[in-house]
């Protein structure tokens, strides 16, 4: 807050030989790194670390594990391929989905 408060009072100022100041000339400039910069911490590298999070999740999926697809179909992962999973939602019915749908494990979920 301080740094802003600076920024605002030498912007009011006046220049002494009627030059433009440094802050004068790239104010706009430097305020928008600035929002960038906020953006940059706030927003976007936690969205990066979370993506993160999801995939490693993903990738440590084992057969026997208990989940739920994005169109909310819960069951038990069977087997474990590059880019898929089987997953067995009843006894001997079993789907094959895309790794990338699979969005939270169930156990977690029952014991929050």
């Amino acid at each position: 807050m301080n740094l802003l408060n600076a920024f605002f009072l030498l912007q009011a100022q006046p220049a002494a030989q009627g030059e433009p100041t440094f802050l004068e000339q790239y104010s706009f400039l430097i305020l928008m790194i600035l929002i960038f910069v906020v953006m940059y911490f706030f927003m976007i590298r936690p969205q990066q670390k979370k993506q993160k999070e999801i995939v490693k999740w993903r990738e440590s999926l084992k057969r026997g594990d208990k989940v739920v697809t994005v169109g909310g179909i819960y069951g038990t992962v069977s087997e474990v391929k590059d880019t898929f999973l089987i997953l067995e939602i009843d006894a001997n019915v079993r789907i094959r989905v895309d790794k990338s749908s699979v969005v939270k494990d169930i156990t977690d979920a029952q014991n929050k």
